[in-house]
């Protein structure tokens, strides 16, 4: 669903272009997703989805995920369903 919260950003790793991001929905592998924020918009298919480093296809609300973005998040960004 289009606009529907997923979660937010809580870390960001710029060595490797990881958003940390703790769920309120579930997420896949395969998603569109939108994160935004103050200065940041990004439209972008969910293609790599981690929990303590190892590689998930999906994952449910209340768990926190690490997601390759391509450009700089920031803390506190929403992630929302585009």
């Amino acid at each position: 669903m289009s606009g529907e919260a997923v979660g937010r950003v809580f870390a960001y790793f710029k060595n490797v272009n990881v958003a940390a991001v703790e769920l309120v929905a579930p997420l896949s592998v395969g998603d569109r997703i939108r994160i935004t924020g103050a200065t940041t918009d990004i439209e972008m298919t969910v293609d790599s989805m981690e929990i303590d480093r190892v590689p998930i296809e999906s994952a449910t609300a209340g768990q926190s995920v690490g997601l390759l973005v391509p450009e700089r998040v920031r803390t506190n960004d929403q992630v929302s369903m585009a």
